[in-house]
């Protein structure tokens, strides 16, 4: 990094937040944040978008077979690999306008801002937006970044369906975005994502840069419990086969079960689906999701062992029948160290005040780390809110972070000139 460019390497702050601004016009939500679910029209004109910016930006795109969009911009040397920055421009049904569109976009912004500064580098650089990241739509989270590191079999994405019986295969096709690449041929030399942190702490710490170590493990297990249609009002107390009730007795038991492995623990559901879901008919079937996390690979394999065995004890006292099935998983993951000084070193030349922190979502980046040096930056978001439509950054936040975004890949893709 030569001493001209170290002294004016800043991004744009102005467009990439009005880059934000005009991708939120997409997919509107109902409260002022956005619902551009994966694979939805709204979600292949957010593409579309991306895409025009990207090539007003002089990128080339490639398109693999799970969706993921890659974005190039050349480098100087023909044999060196790529430096990938990634995120997601899927949201939540009722998400925020940051959540994985800031990584996106910032990429982009990053790019922008080197060719406005004339520099060249010896890696290409490539922004990538990777499909279905949040799951709400297809489980399990991170679809498309966990086939492209081998984790997840192509066959079983294209066959996940969502709550309408639509699968995910069919509905990549119909948007149009179904490419041709072979899904995680690419290799990458490293990858940076950078994501609002969807927690209080680098708020509450007065913190502008999070530095990402870790990242948690997680085990999205689905229970599908098997009860009796009866009607609530004539069926006697004991005469009852409650799959409501066994669901509500696992939910307790999951609370108690996080909070006996504290601390860095956590545990909760927040997907039900109740059949046939009348006010007086006992539900014959209930169906939901247990979400569990820690950093710990320990106390990550002891509280799902637990909490299944727990599970069909409660189900079995009520005469209930209880399946499980794990729909999403992640071991926990520790990011390079290479890129997590990089990071570090980029906060602290630009000034912005920084901390460690372990990430207590999910990421794209928990899957390409599988196979490719990668780490994370985090901007604080007001409250720690997020997967809600009042999720809220300032636009210092999202500039701060891209500063230390731009400075880390060029970093690592070795600036030429």
């Amino acid at each position: 990094m030569t001493a001209q460019t170290g002294t004016n390497l800043r991004v744009n702050g102005d467009r990439l937040w009005d880059m934000l601004m005009e991708m939120a016009k997409i997919g509107p939500g109902i409260a002022g944040g956005n619902n551009r679910q994966t694979l939805t029209d709204e979600d292949a004109e957010g593409r579309r978008l991306f895409q025009r910016w990207c090539e007003d930006a002089g990128l080339t795109m490639g398109v693999d077979t799970m969706g993921n969009m890659f974005m190039t911009r050349a480098g100087t040397d023909p044999d060196a690999l790529p430096v990938y920055i990634g995120s997601h421009l899927d949201t939540q049904p009722t998400g925020g306008k940051y959540d994985g569109v800031l990584g996106v976009l910032a990429g982009l912004e990053a790019v922008r801002s080197m060719n406005d500064l004339n520099i060249t580098t010896k890696h290409p650089i490539v922004v990538t937006n990777w499909t279905n990241e949040e799951g709400a739509r297809f489980a399990p989270a991170m679809l498309a970044s966990g086939v492209f590191a081998g984790v997840i079999d192509q066959d079983y994405a294209y066959g996940r369906k969502d709550m309408d019986g639509k699968t995910f295969g069919d509905e990549l096709k119909r948007i149009g975005w179904l490419g041709d690449e072979v899904v995680g041929a690419r290799k990458m030399h490293a990858y940076f994502e950078y994501h609002i942190e969807q927690g209080p702490i680098l708020e509450a710490e007065n913190k502008q840069i999070g530095v990402v170590t870790h990242c948690q493990g997680l085990w999205w297990l689905e229970f599908t419990l098997s009860g009796r249609e009866a009607h609530t009002g004539s069926t006697p107390m004991n005469l009852r086969v409650n799959a409501g009730l066994a669901m509500a007795r696992i939910m307790e038991m999951v609370q108690e079960v996080a909070m006996s492995e504290q601390p860095g623990a956590v545990g909760g559901v927040g997907q039900v689906k109740f059949s046939p879901n009348s006010r007086n008919v006992l539900p014959g079937t209930v169906v939901f999701t247990v979400d569990i996390r820690t950093p710990s690979q320990e106390k990550l394999d002891r509280m799902r062992a637990t909490i299944e065995a727990k599970a069909n004890e409660i189900c079995a006292a009520l005469g209930v029948g209880c399946a499980v099935e794990a729909v999403g998983h992640f071991d926990p993951v520790t990011f390079d160290e290479k890129l997590v000084a990089s990071v570090r070193k980029a906060a602290e030349d630009l000034g912005y005040s920084h901390m460690n922190i372990i990430s207590g979502a999910g990421h794209d980046a928990c899957w390409t780390a599988k196979v490719a040096p990668s780490t994370m930056i985090m901007c604080p978001c007001v409250g720690g809110l997020s997967h809600n439509e009042a999720e809220e950054i300032s636009q210092e936040w999202a500039t701060a972070g891209c500063d230390v975004l731009l400075r880390a890949v060029l970093e690592t893709a070795e600036i030429v000139a």
